[in-house]
């Protein structure tokens, strides 16, 4: 029986790779343009730890890919704030990289236009920049360097440790830490793969939103809050009038004008601050997102983050995909496909992640 359980499973992993092949074949080759400059605020710390090494890690070159014809000539001559890209942030930590650099494989592979792709890599660790140079020669992306510090003390311990890092953080500076002249960024986690052309997402209305995610209003929203919270008014009062849904903050597209100009960062924090003095959530960094945007998100098809791949926050079980289509594969809980696959022990679901990973030697 068990044999069949196991059988039936990587069938339907399968039977999605059948689904989703239309958009599993990659792009011709391109060229493309690499821009790292670090700018005063955001340098490097000066001492560097011999196991924050690039040399720690090895993965294969990656394909260049190239705009097709309809994309016209290849965004170069205004850097960064270029009006006609199209940006994407990312977290780069030890921990992750594996996952980062299959995400970045991923929507390079599955864009029609990958030369007009800005990559904006948010990372605590100090030798990583020449590391994605090795792996994609030609890609366009700036290196930005988050200090843990801004975070150390506004961080409350967790149900999964790995949602105290600092960098888990990251995101909610992002309209500090990027140019001014970037107006709008896609904002996604590490544990993902895009099976879809990443414009489609970044063309996303947001109407009068300033963030737009894939709500699901279906899901027990009390549940992401403790009880203390519930029962003191002051506190659930934020809600009132909102019709609050979850919603998975690794995958957001942001505007970063509207971000600015409310100062939602600092909302975020005083958050963050009453949480330290008296636990009012038992997750990381999503429940203050929860409390300062549910009820107030521009809605993107679900499409767009196929969430709990990596299944529950403690054993990683196996799940399934949701039912509708695929844009976008995202391995949130704790079980991570390149754990599982090198422990020779991986999720049907796992076999997805596979095809993006450049992990390892060339074969």
């Amino acid at each position: 029986m068990l044999w069949i359980m196991r059988f039936s499973g990587f069938f339907s992993a399968a039977m999605v790779m059948i689904v989703l092949s239309p958009s599993l074949q990659s792009f011709p080759p391109a060229e493309a343009i690499r821009s790292s400059h670090l700018d005063g605020h955001l340098r490097f710390p000066v001492h560097e730890s011999p196991n924050d090494s690039p040399a720690r890690f090895s993965f294969r070159k990656a394909s260049v890919f190239r705009n097709a014809d309809e994309c016209g000539s290849a965004p170069a001559k205004f850097g960064v704030c270029d009006p006609s890209l199209v940006h994407v942030a990312i977290t780069l930590d030890v921990e992750y990289l594996r996952g980062s650099i299959a995400a970045v494989h991923s929507i390079l592979q599955h864009s029609i236009c990958p030369e007009s792709i800005f990559f904006h890599f948010l990372v605590s660790e100090t030798s990583l920049e020449t590391l994605v140079r090795s792996t994609f020669p030609q890609l366009k992306f700036k290196v930005y360097y988050f200090d843990p510090e801004i975070v150390r003390n506004l961080i409350s311990t967790s149900v999964r440790q790995a949602l105290e890092q600092p960098l888990n953080y990251a995101r909610n500076y992002l309209a500090d830490l990027l140019e001014p002249c970037v107006r709008r960024v896609i904002y996604l986690d590490s544990d993902l793969v895009v099976v879809d052309d990443v414009s489609k997402l970044w063309t996303t209305s947001l109407g009068s939103r300033t963030i737009g995610a894939p709500e699901y209003c279906h899901a027990n929203f009390s549940k992401y809050f403790t009880a203390r919270f519930w029962s003191d008014g002051r506190l659930s009062g934020t809600f009132n009038g909102r019709k609050p849904c979850y919603f998975n903050t690794g995958v957001m597209v942001i505007d970063l004008v509207k971000w600015r100009r409310v100062g939602y960062t600092k909302r975020i924090e005083r958050w963050m601050e009453i949480q330290k003095n008296g636990r009012i959530y038992e997750l990381g960094s999503l429940p203050p997102f929860l409390l300062v945007f549910a009820g107030h998100v521009a809605p993107i098809e679900h499409r767009w983050n196929q969430h709990g791949l990596g299944g529950d926050n403690v054993k990683g079980s196996c799940r399934d995909l949701h039912a509708g289509p695929v844009s976008l594969l995202h391995w949130s809980g704790s079980g991570k496909p390149w754990l599982r696959l090198d422990s020779k022990r991986p999720c049907p679901l796992d076999a997805l992640w596979a095809p993006y990973d450049l992990y390892g030697h060339s074969r």
